[in-house]
C-alpha cells in the first residue's frame, strides 16, 4: 500500500458526501473514490445481516479499486458492521458514529435529541455509547422517511417539512440543548432544521471528527499523501446520478453509474 493509494468511502446513498466534503478540505492532496448504495438505501430498515452483507460488498468493490483505507461514511453500516469488517480485512476502517459524547458532555439542561435511523438506534454500539451518559436525557427519534426524501432530491419539499415539525417538536418541548444528527444524509437538512429549532439548540454532526480521525489514521500508518497535487474523486452510484450532481455542484467529480 503507498501513499498514492486514494481513500475509499462508502454509504448507503449520497448521505456520505457530507463526510467525503470534510476529509477533501482537511485533506485536498487524497485521491478519494466514493461509492454511493442507493440502490439499497436506507440501510437503517434492514436487518443486521443484510447490513453487514452489503457493507462487504461495498468494502470488496474498495479494495478492487486499491484503495489504502476505507471509511464507512455511514452511521447504520458502522453501528451494524464494522466490527465484522475490522475482523474480515487487513486494512484501517474509519466509522462514523452520533457524537453523542460532545452534545452529553456540554449540555446544560441534561438533555439532548438524536435524530438517526431505526438501524442506528437499534444497535448495540449506539446502546453502549448511550449507556455512558446515564446522567443525560437522550431523547431518540427514528428519521422515517428522510431518507428516501434526500435520496430524491426532495430536501425542501412539504413533506420533509412536515416530517420535520413532527420530529424536532417534541425534542424542542423537552428542552434539549443539543440536537445530534446520527445519520451522513443529515447535514444536507440543517438549513431546514435551522428553520424550526430556537437558536439556542446547537446542532452536531460527526464530519470534522471522521476527517481529523483519517488523518490521523493515515499519518499513523504512514501513509498520508503529503504531495502538493490537485486531487482525484471518482464517485460511483448505482441509481440516478442526477441527484448526487446536484448535491456535488460538479466541482470536484467524475460520476460513474453502477458499480
Amino acid at each position: 500500500m503507498t501513499k498514492n493509494n486514494p481513500i475509499g468511502l462508502f454509504d448507503s446513498g449520497i448521505g456520505g458526501t457530507s463526510i467525503w466534503a470534510e476529509i477533501h478540505e482537511l485533506l485536498p492532496n487524497e485521491d478519494t473514490i466514493y461509492l454511493a448504495d442507493s440502490k439499497n438505501a436506507p440501510y437503517g430498515q434492514k436487518s443486521k445481516e443484510e447490513i453487514i452483507a452489503l457493507s462487504i460488498k461495498n468494502t470488496e468493490f474498495l479494495l478492487n479499486q486499491n484503495c489504502k483505507i476505507i471509511v464507512v461514511a455511514c452511521n447504520t453500516a458502522t453501528t451494524n458492521a464494522i466490527k465484522e469488517l475490522r475482523a474480515k480485512y487487513d486494512i484501517p476502517f474509519i466509522g462514523i458514529e452520533p457524537a453523542i459524547k460532545p452534545a452529553a458532555l456540554h449540555s446544560k439542561t441534561q438533555t439532548i435529541g438524536i435524530l438517526a435511523t431505526k438501524g442506528t438506534l437499534n444497535s448495540e454500539l449506539f446502546h453502549q455509547t448511550a449507556q455512558q451518559f446515564h446522567n443525560t436525557k437522550i431523547i431518540e427519534q427514528i428519521g422515517h422517511r428522510l431518507v428516501p426524501l434526500i435520496e430524491n432530491g426532495a430536501i425542501n419539499s412539504p413533506e420533509m417539512k412536515q416530517l420535520l415539525n413532527d420530529y424536532l417538536q417534541p425534542m424542542i418541548d423537552a428542552n434539549i440543548d443539543y440536537l445530534v444528527l446520527g445519520c451522513s444524509h443529515y447535514p444536507y437538512l440543517i438549513p431546514q432544521i435551522k428553520k424550526i429549532l430556537p437558536k439556542k439548540i446547537k446542532i452536531i454532526d460527526s464530519g470534522e471528527a471522521v476527517a481529523r480521525q483519517t488523518k490521523n489514521i493515515l499519518q499513523e500508518k504512514e501513509i498520508l499523501n503529503e504531495e502538493n497535487h490537485k486531487a482525484k474523486t471518482i464517485f460511483y452510484t448505482n441509481s440516478d446520478p442526477k441527484v448526487l450532481e446536484e448535491i456535488l455542484k460538479n466541482k470536484h467529480s467524475v460520476i460513474k453509474k453502477d458499480f
